[in-house]
C-alpha cells in the first residue's frame, strides 16, 4: 500500500478542511440541526458557532494536540508516561454525552480508515495501534494483533495521530480542528435554513478571532490532565434529544 511522504504540511492541512474529505463528516451539522428543532432562531447561528468554539471545541483541539503529541513519542520509555489510552479517557470524563462520544467514535473510524490508507507503516499508527483497541483493517477488534472488545476511539484522537503522520505541527492541528467545526456549522445552515452562502462565509470569516484563541490556548499542550474542560449542558441535552429523534437531516 503506497504511503504519502514528500508533501508540504499546508497541502496536506488543506486537504483535511476540505469538506469532500470521506470521513463521514457531511453526516454532522456539529449540533446545529438539534440547536434549530429546540427552537434557537436562524439568527443566532453565529453565536452558537462562538459558543461551540468556547466550549466543546477546545476539549476537541486540546484532545487532538494532546494526542499528537503522544503518537510522537518523545517520552513514551519513561515511567508513568502519558498513552493514547490515557487521552482518550481524558476527552471522555470532559464528554459526559454518550450521544456526542458515540458520533466521535464514528467519525473517528472514518479518519482511521483514511489514515491507514494514507500512512500505513507510520510509527505513530503502531502508537495507535498498541494503546488502544481499534478495528483492524478486515473489521475484527484488535490490539497490537489480539483480539479484545473496547470503545470507539473518538474524531479528535485520530486527527491528532494523523497530524503526528502527515507532518502538521500542533498550531497547524489546533487551527484545523476548530476551523473545520465552525465550517461544518456554517454548511449545514445551507441545507437546514434559506440563508444565503455570503452570510455563512462572512460568519466563518468573523469567527477567525475566536479560531485564534482556541490555537493559542491549546497548541502547547502536552498532558492529558492540561485538556481543556469547557462544558456545554444544553448542547449535550439537545444531542441526546436529537439521537433519538427519527426524522432528521444530520446525525448529529
Amino acid at each position: 500500500m503506497h504511503q504519502v511522504t514528500g508533501t508540504h504540511p499546508d497541502v496536506l492541512l488543506m486537504l483535511l478542511a476540505d469538506a469532500r474529505l470521506p470521513t463521514g463528516g457531511h453526516t454532522q451539522s456539529a449540533g446545529l440541526e438539534p440547536a434549530l428543532r429546540a427552537g434557537m432562531a436562524p439568527r443566532d447561528v453565529p453565536a452558537y458557532m462562538a459558543a461551540r468554539l468556547a466550549t466543546t471545541v477546545r476539549v476537541e483541539a486540546g484532545t487532538a494536540v494532546v494526542a499528537r503529541h503522544v503518537a510522537l513519542g518523545p517520552a513514551r520509555a519513561a515511567d508513568g508516561a502519558p498513552t493514547l489510552a490515557d487521552v482518550r479517557a481524558a476527552w471522555a470524563a470532559r464528554t459526559p454525552s454518550p450521544a456526542l462520544r458515540e458520533t466521535s467514535e464514528r467519525l473517528g473510524r472514518g479518519y482511521l480508515r483514511l489514515l491507514r490508507r494514507l500512512w500505513p507503516d507510520h510509527p505513530a499508527l503502531a502508537v495507535l495501534e498498541e494503546d488502544l483497541p481499534t478495528r483492524g483493517r478486515r473489521g475484527a477488534l484488535t490490539v497490537a494483533g489480539t483480539a479484545r472488545p473496547a470503545a470507539g476511539v473518538p474524531r479528535p484522537l485520530v486527527l491528532g495521530v494523523l497530524a503526528a503522520c502527515a507532518g502538521l505541527d500542533a498550531v497547524r492541528l489546533a487551527r484545523l480542528v476548530a476551523y473545520d467545526d465552525a465550517q461544518t456549522v456554517a454548511a449545514a445552515s445551507l441545507k437546514l435554513e434559506p440563508v444565503d452562502p455570503a452570510e455563512t462565509t462572512t460568519w466563518v470569516l468573523a469567527a477567525g478571532p475566536d479560531i485564534d484563541d482556541v490555537v493559542a490556548e491549546v497548541s502547547h499542550l502536552t498532558d492529558p490532565d492540561h485538556i481543556p474542560a469547557h462544558g456545554a449542558p444544553l448542547m449535550e441535552q439537545w444531542a441526546e434529544h436529537h439521537a433519538r429523534t427519527t426524522e432528521r437531516l444530520f446525525s448529529a
